[in-house]
């Protein structure tokens, strides 16, 4: 369903993951309309206007996807646009905000982070992004009631943390808290 766009706000990961789960499910369902109105919205949806809506909402995500040739992966530029905003703010907390408290948890995770990009093949991908497709695998893992090791639920708990501080960095500089140049 169409996410509230609150939540790009309030917790800007979870919002970037919802996103990477409906395109998920609109290549599941082979960019469908039918079959996403049959089998997502008109279950969830009783009143017309809003099942109306959510179709629309859904129409459009599918013709992007489908102009941008994203059919078996990518994002569409909603997603990119707040994953550049993403690695931006990263860069900005490592550098210019010299952020210890993020340092500190960028540490922490690189030794698992490194291991998970090889292993995902995904060598040349920006941390952030890393992050948000190792959450991304571990929420498709839940779903399919798939076990994850303690070691890899260890490592995705230290991208979870990391997540977290730059969800809510990323709050605060869109609410015009944080000071670039006072650094």
């Amino acid at each position: 369903m169409k996410p509230n766009p609150a939540l790009q706000s309030e917790n800007v990961a979870e919002y970037v993951l919802y996103l990477y789960q409906i395109e998920a499910m609109i290549r599941t369902l082979d960019f469908n309309l039918d079959l996403i109105d049959q089998q997502l919205i008109a279950p969830a949806f009783q009143d017309p206007k809003q099942g109306l809506e959510q179709l629309q909402w859904y129409e459009q995500i599918i013709s992007e996807m489908q102009q941008r040739g994203l059919l078996k992966d990518g994002h569409i530029e909603h997603v990119d646009e707040i994953l550049v905003e993403l690695i931006y703010l990263h860069n900005t907390l490592l550098t210019i905000l010299n952020d210890e408290k993020y340092k500190g948890l960028c540490e922490h995770a690189n030794e698992a982070l490194q291991a998970f990009k090889v292993k995902s093949n995904m060598p040349n991908r920006h941390d952030v992004e890393v992050l948000l497709h190792a959450m991304f695998m571990k929420l498709q893992l839940k779903m399919k009631k798939q076990e994850i090791s303690p070691e890899t639920e260890a490592a995705l708990d230290l991208f979870r943390i990391q997540l977290a501080y730059l969800s809510q960095q990323y709050k605060r500089m869109r609410a015009g808290e944080l000071n670039f140049v006072q650094n």
